[in-house]
């Protein structure tokens, strides 16, 4: 992680824990929003802002899909990480189909930090929103990107697409809320614990979420709505990775997503929008949570498994 701006240690994985062995996440640094009105002055300009992900990364992708869904290709700039993790964290390495970075020459995710504040102490994560003109980081947390995406930048859309639709936004955030800290987050605490009860919470959380799913989805298209929201998106990224990485390398197996006849067709109905599929890139999501030396030692990426969906 970066301390006053100086990289210090190795990567790791679990950026703290409690007494009690449970995975606890970082707050992000950066939460400027665009609009007319940003005291910073971020405008919501066509070619100004570059959004750097990584295909590995559940928070990046989810990002992904609301730019494309959002039909803002032509107004943001993407660069894509190499999805396997250093010992300096993200990389810009132009191997696997990925990017070097043209836009600062940075070698490494954190030395963008750097440059955005040169005394920045924390990780250097993705998804990154950096701003050309200022030479700054707007935001790095996937959530206000998501409402960037959606709201900020909705004069430049090209689809007519609102992934929080005023009458459901109750309704999204509630579900929102509990896809994070059982499914999206949970996935990671059961992945990361440090000791068998907080394993044992977390993967109970896990599939009890999965359980909600499955029976919200038996008489539904969609988590919230008649139409794909951000709900949907959160939801995607988590199931785009579980058979592959969580299952396994996560220890969360009680059951796989076949197990969820409701869940996988929903899941298929994502699948079928070029938005959500473009997102999911099997060989970047298994090189990149097999790097992970904590707790793949060897490195060694699993051939399988085999799935019929992707």
């Amino acid at each position: 992680m970066l301390v006053d701006g100086r990289w210090v240690d190795k990567w790791q994985p679990v950026q703290a824990s409690d007494d009690q062995g449970r995975f606890i996440r970082q707050d992000s640094g950066f939460r400027h929003r665009i609009g007319a009105d940003s005291p910073e002055g971020f405008a919501p300009e066509a070619g100004r802002y570059v959004l750097y992900v990584a295909y590995v990364c559940p928070w990046a992708c989810r990002t992904l899909i609301a730019l494309r869904l959002k039909g803002l290709e032509h107004a943001m700039d993407v660069r894509v990480v190499d999805p396997r993790l250093t010992d300096q964290g993200w990389a810009f390495s132009g191997e696997l189909g990925t990017d070097l970075d043209d836009i600062n020459g940075a070698r490494h995710v954190h030395a963008l930090y750097t440059l955005a504040d040169p005394a920045y102490t924390g990780r250097a994560t993705v998804p990154l929103l950096w701003d050309r003109s200022r030479g700054t980081i707007v935001n790095n947390e996937s959530a206000d990107i998501l409402l960037i995406l959606n709201d900020d930048f909705s004069g430049l859309a090209r689809h007519p697409v609102d992934l929080r639709p005023a009458a459901l936004v109750e309704a999204i955030d509630a579900a929102n809320a509990r896809l994070y800290a059982d499914f999206n987050n949970g996935v990671y605490q059961a992945g990361f614990a440090t000791t068998q009860r907080a394993y044992g919470e977390a993967v109970r959380r896990v599939f009890e979420c999965l359980d909600w799913m499955d029976a919200r989805l038996a008489n539904a298209r969609w988590l919230v709505g008649e139409q794909p929201t951000e709900t949907d998106v959160r939801a995607f990224v988590t199931l785009a990775r579980f058979d592959l990485a969580y299952y396994g390398l996560f220890k969360c197996n009680l059951r796989p997503l076949a197990a969820y006849p409701n869940v996988m067709a929903y899941f298929r109905r994502l699948l079928a929008k070029p938005a959500f599929a473009s997102s999911v890139r099997a060989d970047h999501i298994k090189a990149g949570y097999y790097s992970i030396r904590a707790l793949n030692p060897t490195g060694i990426v699993p051939a399988g498994p085999l799935l019929d969906y992707l």
